[in-house]
């Protein structure tokens, strides 16, 4: 069930409210005599909803410990409010339940829990989060999203290591950046480093985002430019195997070409597991969202399951066989295959090349900020059975070789992900995945000395 479908149902079985959250946070309201104001309701509420969901659902014993150690972490008076509220609003959900067994309610536990995790579960630790290119036009407009809380939710405080080349010119605008984070006095950043040294960037970080790289300069080849990053993305693959957390350690790259220097980077880091490496193709999955609501005149917001495959190019396959508006499948949306296959597809491949010609030589920066921030706030919080698209180590899924960072749609859930595996493929999806598919063999081919 989508989201929509499930506060269409919660709208028929309980007739005059709009949606779920709605119809909990008004029944407890009204138990209590009022004395919860709606944001209260809402936040204090998700814990136990989620709880007592799990429990009707036959959640597992180590589910339930999961939940429990998170109750523990929050003070006693956040404790007695909570205890409060279970006791007003226990009788509410165990009638709920009861009257709509027959209904999957999976949908809104994996809603709950997800908000649960990283907008009410106090975080006492920070998280290292190293930023590479940190004076870039990339890092500039990601590093005050990050600290806001917008990446890891309003409650988790961060140390941020910035590196940048070793370059004075460099350095100088790193340390101008920093200055300005210190200025915005933001309440989660607890520390700020920065240096044009790998090793100290990356010394015990939570996560890495890689996202410098060499820039392709006018007559350079493709493959010339795979060998300069290669370099680059197997030095600082080298040193979070020194330095970083080891399986505690996650890496996202999206620096071009994303796919093969995220091969690279896992290659020479051997101590942190693939399945904690990925390269960022986020971007091109907003990219056809955005397409999509502009072609249907719908709100971005309402798209679900887009899928892209592959590789982060031109190659790239944006894909909506499997994807839906609200509750309608987009395939029975989308029926004109001429503005599929000669519009919609090509726009998406290619609309990195257009953002640089319309700046004039520059890529896109806020853009792929802002697609980092969903990216990894999507794998540390969770999507709650909804897909990203996500770059990751391929074990033979959908005939892909194994060893190539390859985008598939997975789902997120504890800080881990799920390949979305049995998806049918017609003829007209096969080839446009083996394309790019045969891309990335090429390039790994092409930087095959540094992957020995």
């Amino acid at each position: 069930m989508t989201p929509e479908q499930v506060d269409a149902f919660v709208s028929k079985t309980a007739p005059g409210y709009e949606n779920y959250s709605q119809f909990i946070k008004e029944k407890i309201s009204d138990q209590m005599g009022g004395k919860l104001s709606p944001s209260a309701s809402d936040l204090e509420t998700r814990y136990y909803i989620a709880r007592k969901l799990l429990e009707s659902l036959g959640g597992s014993t180590g589910q339930m410990r999961s939940y429990d150690s998170n109750y523990k972490k929050l003070n006693a008076k956040q404790q007695a409010a909570l205890d409060e509220i279970m006791k007003k609003r226990e009788e509410i959900i165990v009638e709920f339940y009861n009257k709509n067994k027959n209904v999957d309610l999976s949908p809104i536990l994996g809603r709950l829990t997800a908000a649960m995790e990283c907008d009410l579960t106090p975080q006492n630790e920070p998280v290292r989060v190293a930023i590479t290119g940190g004076a870039g036009q990339i890092g500039y407009a990601l590093i005050f999203r990050i600290a806001s809380g917008a990446m890891f939710g309003p409650h988790t405080p961060i140390i941020l290591h910035l590196l940048e080349i070793p370059d004075e010119k460099a350095m100088k605008a790193l340390k101008g950046v920093a200055m300005e984070l210190e200025d915005c006095a933001f309440p989660l950043v607890r520390g700020i480093v920065t240096t044009d040294s790998p090793e100290k960037a990356f010394e015990g970080v939570d996560w890495a985002l890689l996202v410098g790289a060499k820039p392709r300069t006018n007559n350079m080849e493709r493959a010339d430019l795979l060998k300069a990053n290669a370099a680059i993305f197997s030095t600082q693959g080298q040193a979070l195997n020194k330095v970083g957390r080891g399986k505690h350690t996650r890496v996202v790259v999206v620096g071009n070409p994303a796919n093969t220097n995220a091969m690279i980077t896992s290659v020479n880091a051997p101590r942190i597991p693939p399945e904690n490496i990925a390269a960022m193709t986020r971007l091109d999955q907003n990219r056809a969202a955005y397409q999509l609501a502009a072609y249907l005149k719908a709100d971005v917001k309402d798209f679900h399951n887009i899928v892209i495959w592959g590789n982060h190019s031109a190659t790239q396959f944006p894909d909506i066989a499997h994807g839906y508006l609200k509750d309608k499948h987009l395939t029975d949306l989308v029926i004109d295959n001429k503005w599929l296959t000669n519009t919609f597809i090509p726009n998406v491949q290619k609309r990195g090349a257009e953002v640089i010609k319309a700046k004039e030589g520059k890529s896109s920066a806020a853009s792929a900020a802002s697609a980092l921030v969903d990216t990894v706030r999507d794998w540390y919080c969770g999507t709650s059975g909804k897909w990203s698209s996500l770059a990751v180590a391929s074990k033979g899924e959908y005939g892909v070789t194994k060893g190539l960072f390859y985008s598939y749609p997975v789902i997120h859930s504890n800080k881990s992900w799920d390949i979305v595996k049995d998806l049918p493929i017609d003829s007209f999806a096969a080839e446009k995945m083996e394309a790019t598919h045969k891309e990335l063999l090429q390039e790994r081919d092409a930087v095959a000395s540094l992957l020995k």
